[in-house]
């Protein structure tokens, strides 16, 4: 038996087979080859798999975003087919006997080039998508596997850390529990794991060996506890825990349908946060109120070029409909720092934290941000919809945004295209500056969401993703909390209401502050909905507002 200890950052017992993540690597090399029909067929039989993957994603597609998104997918079986990129490829093999997988590679290369020459728009288009086609099937000939995980059972996957784009890609339905060697509690694995309700353990370094690949471990979530081929005391005692855990979720299932009103008759709205229109079902299973973050920017991970305003409108129109009269927030665009996305070509900068990012790309791009809101009042039609701009530190930020929306409702309404009246825009509170400027910004919008992990991040001047600083990037800062009372105050001031999207919204130690410092909403992960309307129901903030908001106004002796 090996223990290693990491740290918690999800609750949860997980047991199973240890899976290291499967990193594509994309090298292509070209050779000649002694057996060209027997390559021909190797060829064929990656066209095949890749026309049978492509089939099976336009089916994903049609049910969870419509016949515009899967249209993209059967686009593209045509093109895995077509005749003459058919016989190019052929003839690189056949005539000049060279390997499958460099000729498929070149042939893309040449078509796209052609594409991307004609002066046909519709045409320039395929030419990304003739460039996707020959990655899948370049990548089938290499032996990629797929989403990171060639498994038959499902594992506790383990990796250095991974990426948002890497994390789009997973099979989930193959995930017990996630270990990383890096990371933070506030990574987007670890944002993952709690979305998803599973196990996770990060910061274990090199102890996870290479040669435990297979072997059983057990993870808690909870302590960071990892058992690598656990003895029989040791899966007792983490089994007896597993069960402890079920019988403490089947008490908080009683909670469901009861209101979130402190023991002093205070109310707080609870709602989650979402990646994708799949986590919906798990909102409403878990009873939450309402999405207080859809995360938009994952819409543009999983796609390998720009998506299309259709596309992206079925994707938001399923979010509303299925959430019925719920209110829905959705951030738009928000990448940049550790989300990239290759398609877009953002220039590599030294600091992309502080760099191009989430709504300064949207203005210094309007044709991008003007899709993404086409289709934002296009499905706000089906719903109760919020619109929140991400990464604010200026009020002509805000107000160059609000034009743009303003001019497309007047699109919408010249081409007869329906839209709700009542769209509440917002912003994210997660600069210093937002904060600092939250009396004048609270006069131009309808609402505030503190993102509290970028907060911290700019507050303390401490970078999330980095796991050695350990106790330095501390949420529970008196600055970060101060800057959080400081919005709140001139969010009433100003008839606007205020919640928090992030991690820290469900740190049922902060609770009773964020009741005490007025927080109208607190949105978490779906899973930490229940434990969060307990917390609160238990609270008497009567007893302890004061003393906590004199701390919060008096100098502190101790960080």
């Amino acid at each position: 038996m090996i223990s290693i200890q990491g740290k918690g950052v999800s609750t949860g017992i997980a047991a199973g087979p240890l899976y290291f993540f499967r990193r594509a690597d994309l090298t292509v090399r070209d050779f000649k080859v002694e057996d060209r029909d027997a390559e021909w067929q190797r060829f064929k039989a990656a066209q095949a798999k890749a026309i049978e993957q492509l089939g099976e994603l336009a089916e994903k597609a049609r049910k969870e975003a419509g016949d515009e998104a899967a249209m993209l997918f059967e686009t593209h079986q045509m093109m895995a087919e077509d005749l003459d990129y058919e016989e190019a490829i052929e003839n690189g093999i056949r005539e000049e006997g060279r390997n499958a997988e460099s000729v498929v590679s070149d042939t893309g290369e040449q078509f796209a080039a052609m594409f991307a020459a004609m002066d046909d728009p519709y045409f320039q288009a395929r030419s990304a998508d003739v460039k996707d086609v020959s990655g899948r099937i370049v990548s089938i000939l290499l032996g990629v596997v797929q989403g990171g995980i060639d498994s038959d059972v499902p594992v506790v996957l383990t990796a250095d850390d991974l990426a948002p784009s890497e994390t789009v890609q997973l099979d989930k339905s193959k995930i017990l529990g996630f270990i990383t060697s890096g990371g933070s509690g506030s990574s987007h694995t670890a944002i993952l794991a709690r979305t998803m309700g599973i196990p996770a353990v990060i910061g274990v370094g090199d102890q996870v060996k290479k040669e435990y690949e297979g072997r059983e471990v057990i993870v808690d979530g909870g302590t960071g506890n990892i058992v690598v081929e656990p003895d029989e005391a040791a899966r007792q005692t983490l089994m007896a825990k597993k069960e402890q855990l079920r019988k403490r979720q089947a008490m908080l299932e009683q909670l469901k349908g009861k209101p979130n009103v402190s023991k002093d008759g205070q109310s707080v709205r609870v709602y989650c946060n979402i990646g994708n229109p799949e986590d919906v079902h798990t909102v409403l299973e878990n009873d939450g109120g309402g999405v207080g973050l859809f995360r938009s920017e994952f819409l543009y991970l999983e796609c390998d070029d720009y998506p299309t305003e259709d596309y992206q409108f079925e994707a938001y129109k399923k979010v509303l409909t299925d959430m019925g009269d719920k209110e829905v927030v959705i951030r738009t665009l928000d990448i940049g720092a550790d989300k990239q996305i290759g398609y877009f070509n953002l220039p590599k900068e030294e600091n992309p934290a502080m760099g191009n990012r989430a709504l300064r790309i949207c203005l210094n791009r309007p044709e991008i941000f003007r899709t993404q809101l086409r289709a934002l009042y296009r499905a706000s039609a089906y719903g109760h919809l919020c619109i929140m701009f991400p990464m604010v530190t200026s009020v002509w930020e805000v107000r160059e945004a609000k034009k743009l929306c303003e001019q497309v409702k007047k699109e919408l309404t010249k081409e007869g295209i329906p839209y709700a009246e009542d769209v509440q825009l917002g912003i994210m509170i997660e600069t210093p500056a937002a904060a600092v400027m939250s009396d004048r910004l609270a006069k131009e919008v309808d609402f505030f969401s503190c993102g509290t992990n970028d907060l911290t991040q700019y507050t303390l001047a401490c970078d999330r993703q980095n796991n050695d600083l350990g106790r330095f990037f501390n949420p529970h800062h008196p600055a970060v909390l101060r800057l959080l009372k400081m919005v709140a105050d001139n969010a009433h001031k100003n008839g606007i209401w205020v919640g928090i999207c992030g991690e820290l919204g469900a740190d049922l130690t902060l609770t009773e502050t964020f009741l005490s410092i007025g927080i109208d909403e607190l949105s978490v992960s779906p899973r930490s909905v229940l434990p969060l309307r307990q917390k609160i129901r238990e609270a008497d903030v009567r007893q302890c507002r004061e003393q906590i908001l004199a701390d919060l106004a008096c100098d502190q002796t101790q960080i």
